[in-house]
């Protein structure tokens, strides 16, 4: 059903004719002024509105066909992009409301839109959700100006539906394609040579190689120098460990750091299975609450992001050692074991130690620390206020507190990677592509 909405321009003739009438009653000499001023009053005021009904009927006859694109998964902290498409017979202009969640951050509304001849559009906005799950998105509403200028035709288009916000899509997205350049070559790196456990192929020995990777039988047998290319080993095992409890229920950046982990995590499975290794995933607070096995393929990475989704984190404290128990229970065979949790006591970290030596000597641990960039700002901000100085002198302590942790845990052999939360997929997937290079699993 169409409404219509006055425009400016009406109001404006509206008051205009209130202000001749106001004249007229108290200029005019005719002894009936008052009388005549509101008769005029009202004529014109009736004149006005009979124009901007019909202004705003001859708009049904012309009004345009908008429609939204279908609402595919969202990603949490992310920009994501709303597309709509308009069709016209004639010249337009319009406001359009799509009514997304009130829970997500988004462009201002209404879009303004201009046709100034007949024909089609498309026009975008984006949403940015902060938590997962699934939301109602409402109908889209279409406000179309008259050609007088007079009204505005209101109408609703039915395109109610159900959205569901996932993690973050669009940089495993990006990552993917990242991954599949540097396989192909793409990105023109140099290969690195002698790294690795398996052969791939002999090429002309070049300047900077490697010397101890010439393979002197075919040297010898082809008159020229060959050296050996190795890749690193397939088919390993990649263990990730996401800690849900207490500590990652604290926002940075928007986000809760729980998000930012499993975003992590999430990116760390795609360049385990992008690199043939076999990858599983275990969820704990106090106990474990999500176990996948490890499997290899695309497939098994779709069951990851499916089964992670519905996750969130608890105000429960960890059980490093139970989740690192299990894991070493589960898996015989060595593999690199990554826990994404982080630190803020000589407690907790003398809990996660404990739960790291227990994975070794038999596989690699790897620790993964999510930093909250807020309190390296508040460490390097200096002050003469006490209240700051108090909040740069505690910032401070934490992170002492966090490198004598750090230090502990690389005496036990294990591997550390502590970045800002809202950055730390990067780094790691670059750490887990290094493990892999060199050799070390």
């Amino acid at each position: 059903m169409m409404a219509m909405v006055p425009t400016g321009r009406t109001y404006g003739l509206l008051l205009g004719g209130g202000l001749v009438a106001t004249l007229l009653s108290n200029f005019s000499d005719a002894p009936d002024r008052l009388g005549i001023a509101l008769a005029a009053l009202l004529l014109f005021d009736g004149a006005v509105l009979a124009a901007m009904v019909w202004d705003g009927l001859q708009t049904q006859i012309r009004r345009a066909t908008v429609r939204r694109e279908p609402l595919h998964r969202l990603s949490i902290g992310r920009d994501n992009l709303i597309t709509l498409h308009i069709e016209s017979p004639g010249p337009a202009d319009l406001r359009l409301y799509d009514h997304y969640p009130t829970a997500f951050a988004g462009d201002p509304l209404p879009l303004r839109v201009h046709l100034g001849a007949p024909g089609s559009q498309t026009v975008t906005f984006t949403v940015t959700p902060t938590h997962r799950g699934e939301y109602p998105w409402g109908d889209l509403q279409v406000q179309q100006r008259g050609a007088w200028g007079l009204a505005w035709a209101d109408w609703t288009v039915a395109e109610a539906e159900t959205v569901a916000v996932y993690p973050d899509l669009i940089g495993l997205r990006q990552l993917s394609v990242q991954l599949a350049m540097q396989a192909t070559g793409s990105l023109k790196q140099k290969r690195r040579m002698g790294v690795g456990t398996e052969f791939a192929e002999l090429r002309e020995y070049g300047t900077g190689d490697d010397p101890r990777f010439i393979d002197w039988k075919a040297t010898a047998r082809l008159s020229q120098p060959l050296v050996r290319v190795l890749e690193p080993e397939r088919e390993q095992t990649l263990l990730i460990l996401l800690d849900r409890g207490r500590l990652m229920t604290a926002p940075v950046q928007g986000l809760s750091r729980f998000d930012w982990g499993l975003n992590a995590a999430l990116s760390l499975g795609l360049a385990g299975v992008s690199r043939g290794d076999r990858v599983g995933l275990g969820v704990f607070d106090r106990s474990l609450h999500t176990w996948i096995p490890p499997k290899g393929g695309r497939a098994n990475f779709q069951q990851l992001i499916e089964r992670l989704t519905p996750i969130q984190p608890v105000l429960e404290e960890s059980d490093y050692l139970a989740a690192a128990t299990h894991a070493a229970q589960q898996q015989h065979r060595r593999a690199l074991v990554v826990i994404i949790t982080d630190i803020v006591d000589q407690t907790a970290s003398a809990e996660l130690l404990s739960a790291l030596a227990r994975l070794r000597p038999r596989h690699l641990p790897f620790c993964i620390t999510l930093r909250d960039p807020a309190v390296d700002r508040q460490a390097q901000q200096r002050t003469t206020q006490v209240d700051a100085a108090y909040q740069r002198a505690v910032a401070l302590d934490v992170l002492a507190q966090r490198q004598g942790a750090f230090s502990r845990l690389k005496q036990r052999g294990v591997l550390v990677l502590d970045a800002p939360a809202d950055q730390i997929s990067e780094p790691l997937v670059e750490a887990y592509l290094r493990i892999k290079t060199q050799g070390k699993l």
